[in-house]
C-alpha cells in the first residue's frame, strides 16, 4: 500500500489539464508512442470536437521512482483527469473522493480564475494534499513570478513548493511525478478489515452490463467474491475484477488502497448508485463510507421524443445516460403541446445541450426540449409549501400567497478594465453586490447575489462578451427568496403552448412576452390562415403578432369583366379559410423552444 499514490488533477477550463495528462502518461510510458494522440483520456467523440472534459477518467500508470526523499522502487500512480467546466462540478467531487492528493493547475497565461479556487476549496474540506504547478510556462506570455504571488496568497505555501512545466512541451513533468511520490500521502487503510469500496463512478456495456469503478479503503476484493451494495441492499457475484489502464485489465484481486472494476451482470442502472459502499455478503463492514453528496440540479427542462412511440425508448436511454452521467435526473411528465416526456434536472445550460447532443449521437433519439427553468418554492395561503420544477403545475394565482426563488451566491474575477459593463450586466440581472476585493495588479474578485433565473440562459456568454473572454465565473446555491414572479403564456391561435409558458419577474414580464411573440413569428411556419401569436398572464393579454396567411392569387384568371366576378372568387377563398382556422393545427418546431434562449 505504501508504493501506490491516488490523485486527481484540477483546475479551470482550458488551463491544460488533459494535456498535462497525456505528458504523465507518455513519461510513465503507459501508452505506447504509435497509440498517442491528443486529450488522449477523452473518450467522446464530443469531447475532442469542443476541447473539453465532460466525464472524469481514471488511469492507473506504473513508475519507477529513484529519488531519495521515499523508498525508490516501483510505484502505482491512480490518475484521475476531471473536467473544468462549473457544469460539471460533481464529476470533480467524485473524483476528488477517491484520492489523496490534486494536481492544481493554473495558466501562467492568465493566473486563478474562479473555478480553480472553486475546485481548490473543494480539495481542502476532504483533506486533499494539493501540489500547485503553473502550466503553459513555455509561452513568452506566461507571468509565472505574478502566478507564483496570486498561488501564495491563496494557499499559504512555500514559493520552492510551487512546480513549472508545459503540458505541450513536457516540461517539468518528470519532476511533478517525483512530486507525487513524494508528498501525496498513501492511501490509509486495513487491508484485514471487512472489504469496503467507494463507488466513485459508474458506465454501461452492452456485453457486461453496469460496470462499476470504485477505490477501496479497507480489505481486499477477489474475483468470484459474493458481494453486497450497502445502500441499495443487492447482492452480487464479482464476475470479474480488475484495473483501470488504456483498457480495462482482469486482475484475480484488487487490494486495499488501490483504484478498480467490478462487473457483475447488473442490467438494471438503478442498482448501481454512485457514492455506494461495496463489501463482502459474508462479513460485511460496519457501515457505509461517509461524505458523498447528492447531486442537486439547478436546471430542469422538459425532454420529449419527436415520434411519440420513441417513448419508452427515450426512457431506456436516458437511464443508461444516468449511469455515465450521475448528474442527470429526470421524472416522467406529459404536456398538452407535445405528448408524455420527461422533466430533465440539468447541472446548467452546458450540461443540458451536451446530454441532448448524446441522446442523439449515441442513443439515435431525436428530441424537443423545452425552455429551461429552475425549481420555485410557491406557498398557498395556508403556509404550505409546494416545489413547482414547471411553469405548467403552477396553483390558482388566487390560492398563492407567495413565492420563492432561488438565489446563487456568484464569484466573478475578471481585470478591473470590465468591472463596469459587469456591474451593470449583474444589475441588470436583479443582482445584490456583496463584496468587491482586489487580488493582485489589476485583476479584482466580486461578490454578487443573482436570481438562478436569471442567470441561467445567456449570463455567461454575455460575461464573456463583456470581458473579452477574460471573465471567469463560479457559482453555488445559496438561499430562497421572496420574489414577484408571474406565470406568462403564450397562446397560438388561442390554444395555450404550455411547453413555452415561464416564470419571469413582474418587471421583465411585458417586455419579455413582446419579444417572445416577436421571435415565434420569425420562426413559425406561415399557415394557409392567419394565427395570431400571444402573451398572457393570466385573461390578460399583454402583447400579440400575427402570422399573415399564406394565400393564393384566386383572381390571376379574371383579366377582366365586371368587379364582381372578382369579389365572388374572394368571398369563397376567405369562407375556405375560416374552415381552416377551425380545424387547422400549427406545429411549433424545435427552434421555436430554443428560440426563448437566444432572446436578447
Amino acid at each position: 500500500m505504501k508504493h501506490i499514490r491516488n490523485f486527481c488533477i484540477i483546475a479551470h477550463i482550458d488551463h491544460g489539464k488533459s494535456t498535462l495528462a497525456d505528458r504523465l502518461l507518455e513519461c510513465t510510458k503507459t501508452v505506447a508512442e504509435r497509440d498517442m494522440q491528443a486529450q488522449i483520456l477523452d473518450n467522446m467523440d464530443l469531447e475532442r470536437e469542443r476541447g473539453i472534459t465532460i466525464k472524469s477518467h481514471a488511469i492507473q500508470m506504473d513508475y519507477n521512482y529513484t529519488g531519495s526523499q521515499a523508498d525508490p522502487g516501483k510505484y502505482v500512480l491512480n490518475l484521475i483527469d476531471t473536467p473544468g467546466h462549473v457544469d460539471f462540478s460533481y464529476e470533480v467531487s467524485r473524483s476528488i473522493a477517491a484520492c489523496e492528493g490534486a494536481l492544481l493547475i493554473v495558466d501562467g497565461t492568465q493566473g486563478i480564475q474562479a473555478q480553480t479556487i472553486s475546485n481548490l476549496y473543494m480539495a481542502i474540506e476532504h483533506d486533499l494534499e494539493i501540489i500547485p504547478v503553473i502550466n503553459k510556462c513555455d509561452l513568452d506570455s506566461c507571468m509565472p513570478e505574478m502566478v507564483e504571488d496570486e498561488i501564495i496568497e491563496l494557499l499559504g505555501c512555500k514559493r520552492e513548493e510551487i512546480m513549472r512545466a508545459s503540458g505541450k512541451t513536457g516540461m517539468g513533468v518528470p519532476e511533478i511525478l517525483e512530486a507525487i511520490v513524494e508528498r501525496v500521502p498513501a492511501p490509509k487503510g486495513d487491508p484485514n478489515a471487512p472489504l469496503q469500496a467507494l463507488i466513485f463512478d459508474s458506465v454501461f456495456n452492452s456485453y457486461k452490463g453496469v460496470i462499476g469503478y470504485f477505490k477501496i479503503v479497507n480489505g481486499s476484493l477477489h474475483k468470484g467474491d459474493k458481494v453486497k451494495f450497502v445502500n441499495t441492499g443487492m447482492e452480487y457475484d464479482a464476475d470479474e475484477v480488475g484495473i483501470l489502464r488504456m483498457d480495462m485489465e482482469p486482475r484475480q484481486e484488487v487490494g486495499c488502497g488501490d483504484v478498480g472494476y467490478i462487473c457483475s451482470g447488473i442490467k438494471t442502472s438503478s442498482e448501481v448508485r454512485v457514492g455506494d459502499t461495496i463489501t463482502h455478503q459474508k462479513n460485511p463492514c460496519e457501515k457505509a463510507i461517509a461524505g458523498f453528496e447528492e447531486v442537486k440540479p439547478m436546471v430542469f427542462a422538459g425532454v420529449y421524443p419527436i415520434d411519440p412511440e420513441d417513448y419508452e425508448d427515450l426512457r431506456t436511454s436516458l437511464e443508461k445516460l444516468q449511469l455515465n452521467d450521475a448528474s442527470l435526473s429526470f421524472v416522467p411528465e406529459s404536456s398538452l403541446a407535445l405528448g408524455f416526456g420527461f422533466r430533465c434536472g440539468f447541472l446548467g445550460l452546458l450540461h443540458m445541450e451536451i446530454v441532448q447532443e448524446r441522446l442523439g449521437r449515441e442513443f439515435n433519439m431525436d428530441v424537443i426540449t423545452t425552455v429551461p427553468n429552475v425549481s420555485y418554492h410557491v406557498f398557498d395561503k395556508h403556509g404550505v409549501m409546494k416545489e413547482i420544477h414547471n411553469p405548467s403545475g403552477m396553483p390558482d394565482i388566487m390560492a398563492i400567497e407567495h413565492i420563492e426563488e432561488p438565489y446563487i451566491r456568484a464569484t466573478i474575477i475578471t481585470q478591473t478594465d470590465y468591472i463596469g459593463g459587469i456591474m451593470k450586466l449583474c444589475l441588470d440581472k436583479r443582482g445584490v453586490l456583496v463584496e468587491q476585493k482586489y487580488i493582485s495588479g489589476n485583476r479584482v474578485e466580486i461578490y454578487f447575489d443573482l436570481p438562478l433565473g436569471e442567470i441561467v440562459i445567456d449570463f455567461y456568454d454575455k460575461l464573456k462578451s463583456i470581458s473579452k473572454g477574460y471573465a471567469s465565473f463560479d457559482y453555488y446555491i445559496h438561499d430562497f427568496r421572496p420574489s414577484k414572479l408571474i406565470k406568462l403564456d403564450i397562446l397560438l391561435n388561442g390554444e395555450q403552448v404550455d411547453a413555452l409558458s415561464t416564470l419571469t419577474h413582474v418587471d421583465n414580464a411585458e417586455r419579455f412576452g413582446r419579444r417572445m411573440c416577436e421571435k415565434l413569428k420569425e420562426l413559425i411556419p406561415r399557415q394557409q390562415f392567419d394565427v395570431a401569436v400571444q402573451a398572457a398572464i393570466g385573461a390578460k393579454i399583454i402583447a400579440r403578432e400575427t402570422i399573415k396567411q399564406v394565400r393564393k392569387d384566386v383572381t390571376a384568371k379574371c383579366y377582366g369583366g365586371d368587379v364582381s366576378r372578382k369579389r365572388k372568387l374572394l368571398e369563397a377563398q376567405k369562407r375556405g379559410k375560416k374552415r381552416m382556422k377551425q380545424i387547422g393545427r400549427v406545429e411549433v418546431p424545435q427552434t421555436a423552444f430554443l428560440a426563448v434562449l437566444k432572446l436578447d
